[in-house]
């Protein structure tokens, strides 16, 4: 569905962008015109300050290249999405935690044992890394 875009958003987006990356780029009618259709995908202002900041911080571990940074490259709404996207992925499987009781429906007793038998794991464990 599209998202109403004014010239004021554009504008925003666009001196954002030259401030994040410490260039001086003219907006004229082409580069309007691609930001206007990636902010009318819906897209926001906020969005296009996450990206530009995970792909510098890509490029400077040296995973990315800076031509990831071209405003032409960033104005691609396919690619702008999936470095959205990217941002956020896991890149290990998530742990299952146990389920656990709370303490306090332990009864003081059963504190006890399980607080004797984490101190028995802590002393066996500490003998095998001796």
């Amino acid at each position: 569905m599209p998202v109403p875009v004014d010239g004021q958003k554009i504008l925003e987006a666009h001196q954002l962008y030259c401030h994040l990356t410490g260039q001086k780029i003219r907006l004229d009618f082409v580069r309007e015109r691609q930001w206007y259709e990636l902010l009318q995908q819906g897209f926001t202002v906020v969005e296009v300050r996450r990206v530009i900041l995970y792909l510098q911080s890509q490029i400077r571990e040296g995973r990315r290249n800076v031509g990831a940074l071209k405003l032409s490259n960033l104005l691609q709404p396919d690619r702008f999405e999936e470095d959205l996207n990217i941002r956020h992925v896991r890149l290990e499987p998530p742990t299952a935690a146990p389920p656990v009781r709370p303490a306090a429906t332990l009864s003081p007793e059963e504190r006890e044992h399980r607080r004797r038998q984490a101190l028995e794991r802590l002393r066996q464990l500490k003998s095998t890394l001796q």
